[in-house]
């Protein structure tokens, strides 16, 4: 391995130890993406289990192990871990009271943030996860326009209300998705034609900003594909939905719709509104205000404070550094360098979706196999890829940061090599 640099491989003793404990006592452990039955994590013993505390663009697992952190657990991770700004605002409101018995003043200065920031937004509704706003936004197109059905696209994913999932997986019945729609992404055509198919029934099209779900290439809208959307929906009353949920702030402080030059009627917010605090947002326009306000949807810590007062702090700090901006362009520069380091060795690093969201796939084997590989060996020397969800750029990452994760990548990239010769460009 000459002229590569050897690095510490780590150790995860403790996690072992305590997941034999968890298993006893919660659900497969580590419930959902998070835990090693329904994992992101393959191979499982390459990736610790739990993390003991955060700062900037790292975690530290309970070994003691330091991780550069590209998935920000899994986006809420905006500004850096324990971001002053955030934590004071925070901190503040927390003096004065969180859950209460009525809600704060800060619930209306961050509707007002909402809706000055957000170029589609004249109301804002808050709730705590991204499903809540999907849920609540789906609830909201069916009050408005009496119709019943949702054109979505295929393998999207909008949170795990029963709506959002398919028959087969367990606890699904057909009756809670019967009325959903299903379209390919990109194809307009394929949305006309169920919007003649069932003409005065369709309350809704939802999807993502672009195609960004799991197992595959991530697909950028085609040029026009959005403006002729948004024109179908206003002219059969159909109500334009967008799960601004992992994209928001992450691409334009203004919206995704203002990124990709469109204007949608609903649009659901969450991971990157507050920097970690449980906060979620819909935000909408005018004409379904009405609609919004009779819907009954409400949870028991819904308008607590703290989690708002973070998220003005969040966004006002966003807008302040052109966050959006910042993270495409450390994204630009890290995935760049990481696809030039692959082709030293024959590897060919697939990058797709936008740079501060990115997507990767080692084309040279189609089963993922040399992905996973190189992943996991990238996580056990300090550098937390998963292989097969898109990653996440945060404000905190510095350049010493790609320059680290370049260098563990270069080691990666060789073992990936190593045990592949056969697949590798010549």
């Amino acid at each position: 391995m000459e002229g590569i640099k050897k690095s510490e491989i780590y150790q995860y003793t403790n996690s072992a130890s305590l997941f034999k404990r968890a298993i006893n006592v919660i659900p497969t452990g580590i419930p959902g993406h998070l835990g090693p039955v329904q994992s992101q994590f393959i191979p499982v013993e390459a990736f610790p289990f739990y993390a003991d505390k955060v700062q900037d663009s790292y975690f530290w697992d309970i070994d003691g192990n330091k991780f550069i952190d590209y998935m920000c657990a899994f986006g809420p991770n905006v500004l850096g871990y324990n971001h002053k700004v955030v934590e004071n605002a925070a901190l503040e409101q927390m003096k004065k009271g969180n859950c209460m018995a009525l809600p704060a003043k800060v619930q209306v200065e961050l509707a007002e943030l909402l809706v000055e920031t957000i170029a589609m937004a004249d109301w804002a509704f808050f709730m705590k996860n991204g499903g809540d706003s999907t849920t609540f936004a789906l609830m909201v197109a069916k009050a408005a326009t009496g119709r019943k059905r949702t054109i979505l696209v295929k393998g999207g994913y909008h949170g795990v209300a029963p709506w959002t999932q398919h028959t087969g997986h367990a606890g699904i019945i057909e009756e809670d998705v019967s009325n959903n729609l299903y379209v390919e992404w990109n194809d307009f055509d394929a949305v006309e034609k169920l919007v003649k198919e069932y003409s005065g029934e369709i309350a809704a099209f939802m999807a993502t900003p672009y195609d960004h779900r799991v197992f595959k290439d991530n697909a950028l809208p085609a040029n026009g594909y959005w403006q002729k959307i948004q024109k179908l929906c206003n002219e059969q009353g159909i109500v334009l939905i967008i799960d601004d949920v992992r994209c928001g702030f992450r691409l334009d402080n203004g919206g995704s719709g203002k990124y990709f030059g469109f204007e949608p009627d609903l649009a659901c917010y969450c991971k990157a509104i507050a920097n970690g605090y449980n906060i979620s947002a819909l935000v909408g326009k005018d004409s379904l205000r009405e609609a919004a306000s009779k819907v009954f949807y409400t949870g028991s810590y819904w308008s607590s404070a703290v989690p708002m007062a973070a998220a003005i702090a969040c966004i006002k700090e966003l807008i302040r550094i052109d966050g959006a901006k910042m993270m495409i362009q450390k994204g630009e520069k890290l995935t760049q360098r990481l696809t030039e380091t692959g082709k030293k060795y024959g590897i060919d690093l697939k990058i797709t979706g936008v740079p501060s969201m990115f997507y990767m796939r080692i084309t040279n084997d189609d089963s993922l196999m040399m992905t996973q590989e190189f992943c996991a060996e990238c996580t056990k020397r300090g550098v937390f890829f998963i292989s097969h969800h898109n990653h996440f750029i945060n404000c905190s990452l510095t350049d010493e940061d790609i320059k680290q994760t370049i260098a563990v990548a270069d080691e990666a990239f060789f073992h990936v090599a190593q045990n592949n010769p056969d697949k590798l460009n010549k």
